[in-house]
C-alpha cells in the first residue's frame, strides 16, 4: 500500500511542476542591466503557486519563503526559465522548490541563476 501512495506522490509532483520562460527586457532592469531581484522573487512566487496550486487543486497563499540564493546576475537580453517543483508535503502545507535558470539568447549556455523555497498553505477546509 505505501508504495501505491509513493508511486501516486511522484506522479502528482511530476504533474505539478511548472515552467514559465520569459525574455529579460530593458523594463526589468536595474541600472547595471540585470534582472531586478525584487522581480525575479515575483517570478518565483508566481511559478510556485502555479505548481502549489496544480498539486493540491485548494486556494493556497504564499506564507514565507527562504534560503533565496541569487548565485548569478541575469542580464538584459537573455531568457529565463523558471522551474517550481513541489518537494514536501503537510497536513495544509507544502514546499515548492524554484529555480531560475538563464539563458543567452543566441547560443545554448544554460546557467543556475536563482533558488529557494517557498512555503505554501491551503486556505479552505479540506
Amino acid at each position: 500500500m505505501r508504495e501505491l501512495e509513493e508511486k501516486s506522490f511522484r506522479e502528482a509532483v511530476e504533474k505539478s511542476r511548472t515552467i514559465i520562460t520569459k525574455a529579460i527586457f530593458p523594463g526589468t532592469t536595474n541600472h547595471y542591466d540585470t534582472l531586478f531581484g525584487g522581480t525575479a522573487l515575483m517570478w518565483m512566487d508566481e511559478v510556485a503557486f502555479i505548481c502549489a496550486t496544480r498539486f493540491t487543486r485548494k486556494k493556497v497563499v504564499t506564507v514565507s519563503s527562504s534560503k533565496i540564493d541569487f548565485t548569478k546576475a541575469i542580464p538584459s537580453g537573455n531568457i529565463v526559465e523558471l522551474v517550481a517543483q513541489v518537494t514536501k508535503v503537510g497536513t495544509r502545507s507544502l514546499v515548492v522548490h524554484t529555480t531560475i535558470y538563464t539563458e543567452a539568447m543566441y547560443d545554448n549556455t544554460k546557467e543556475l541563476a536563482v533558488e529557494g523555497d517557498f512555503v505554501f498553505v491551503t486556505i479552505e477546509a479540506s
